[in-house]
């Protein structure tokens, strides 16, 4: 009869679970596409390739999706129990809440386990693909790259220039300079044009670019002698329209999924990241003794300039004062001073900076490594709190649930966030910052799971009503004679 039950309550509950992944998974997926596709659409990759690399970021976000799909499916299962009356009918027969939600919870548990080894072994591998094509198209694809005020070599034989790129995926350009590359036997060559714009090649091995209101300097005199070129000025012709391909198929050719990214800490394991960390503290041990050292000593430097001329247990009266310095030399040493402290805060705010980045970057490492394992540990405490709401508001659908678990998943998400924030600029231990929303959370799933447990009329808008009956009555007047007025 239970093993019956059992598979029911899984049936149940897998229903809108891979119905709610697929969905959250998609909104995942465009929220990626709207960010990243507009760079690479016209540049010269293929569907199949922008594809690929959608997949590889899209698989990142499996992190977040599972601990907010099993949230909003266990409010869903236990709701639609609760407004069918099947949880009553199991307690009628004997069977409590916590047998019901023991096959789930054994579920949330293999999932959690699941989406360790996930993060663990199958994401890193993936960062790493993804963060290794983000950097080959950057570098192989040249419409990507362009930098306004910048000459560019990335095109073979070429060396461009642009004062303005503008439009929706930088296709428009303005005050172009394009130069040729030739060898002493090639005819040098310069196409100088207001504005410009580049337009998707037939043949995706070349690069379109149409030019508008411009000139082509070109000299005739390849491989002559320069008393030749002495003679004859340069050819210039001007245009209105000119269309240039550039061949770009030695560079697109390049492999791009080829690695030459590997020492990102997101590519590692959890054993892995040890080391990291590990290296990481002796690093900014060694970063904290030198800091030290070099600002004693600079220091040290000015106060002894400053004192200069001072033995020690001198007397105050025989001590050199500025207002008894005349001429050149006391603005020389008030001159040479102010640099030296001047220098002293350069150093110094150097350093800071310095031990900022450190810190940060100490702490992506620690955070990334515990949400291994802390996402895991949320899957459950998620599935207590959805399991616990949805028998408490008994009402299945996608209504009163979805907006309950938006609603946790955002306080969840903010409190990520802010205590990253934190983490990152040194006003929280890493590793605390990687736990907490969950230490916050399990007591609230805890509380939960009780009020579920004991019948509690949690979200009983007449039982609240009652509550503040007697303050209502304060300001409304009583009607109950009015009709014999």
């Amino acid at each position: 009869m239970l093993k019956i039950l059992d598979r029911y309550i899984i049936k149940t509950f897998f229903g809108p679970f891979f119905f709610i992944f697929s969905v959250l998974f998609f909104i995942f997926i465009v929220n990626i596409i709207w960010v990243q596709l507009g760079q690479f659409m016209g540049k010269g990759l293929s569907y199949w390739q922008i594809l690929k690399l959608l997949f590889y970021l899209g698989v990142n976000v499996i992190s977040m999706v599972l601990p907010l799909t099993i949230l909003l499916a266990s409010i869903m299962s236990f709701g639609e129990f609760g407004e069918r009356y099947e949880l009553a009918a199991m307690k009628a027969a004997g069977i409590p809440l916590t047998r019901v939600m023991t096959p789930l919870l054994g579920i949330a548990t293999i999932l959690a386990i699941m989406l360790f080894f996930f993060s663990n072994n199958i994401i890193p591998d993936f960062q790493k693909k993804a963060k290794n094509m983000l950097f080959n198209i950057a570098q192989t694809k040249p419409a990507i790259n362009f930098t306004p005020g910048q000459f560019i070599d990335q095109i073979p034989g070429y060396m461009v220039k642009f004062d303005k790129i503008y439009g929706e995926n930088g296709e428009n350009i303005e005050g172009v300079f394009v130069h040729k590359k030739a060898s002493s036997y090639e005819n040098q060559q310069s196409v100088v044009a207001e504005k410009g714009k580049f337009v998707p090649a037939a043949n995706k091995s070349f690069l379109k670019l149409v030019l508008y209101n411009g000139y082509v300097f070109e000299d005739n005199f390849a491989g002559k002698g320069d008393n030749v070129r002495q003679k004859q000025p340069d050819q210039a012709i001007k245009f209105d329209t000119l269309v240039s391909h550039f061949d770009i198929s030695e560079i697109i050719d390049k492999a791009i999924e080829k690695e030459q990214i590997t020492d990102d800490y997101r590519f590692q394991t959890y054993n892995q990241l040890n080391e990291t960390i590990s290296k990481s503290k002796k690093e900014n041990e060694l970063f904290f003794t030198n800091v030290g050292t070099d600002v004693l000593s600079q220091t040290n430097s000015v106060i002894s300039y400053m004192d200069k001329g001072n033995k020690p247990k001198v007397t105050p009266k025989n001590q050199m004062k500025l207002d008894t310095v005349k001429g050149d030399k006391k603005l020389d040493m008030i001159y040479n001073s102010y640099n030296r402290l001047d220098n002293l805060k350069t150093t110094l705010e150097s350093k800071k900076n310095e031990f900022s980045n450190n810190v940060k970057y100490f702490s992506k490492i620690v955070i990334y490594q515990q949400r291994i394992v802390s996402y895991s540990v949320t899957c459950i405490i998620f599935f207590l709190i959805g399991a616990s709401l949805g028998s408490i508001i008994r009402k299945g659908g996608m209504g009163l649930p979805v907006i309950i678990a938006i609603i946790i998943f955002i306080v969840f998400y903010v409190l990520n966030v802010g205590v990253e924030n934190m983490s990152w600029s040194g006003k929280m231990n890493p590793y605390l910052a990687a736990w907490l929303p969950n230490l916050i959370l399990l007591p609230f799933g805890v509380w939960m799971t009780f009020k579920a447990l004991t019948d509690s009329q949690l979200f009983d808008a007449e039982k609240y009503k009652a509550f503040f009956k007697p303050v209502i009555k304060l300001f409304v007047k009583n009607k109950e004679h009015q009709r014999y007025q």
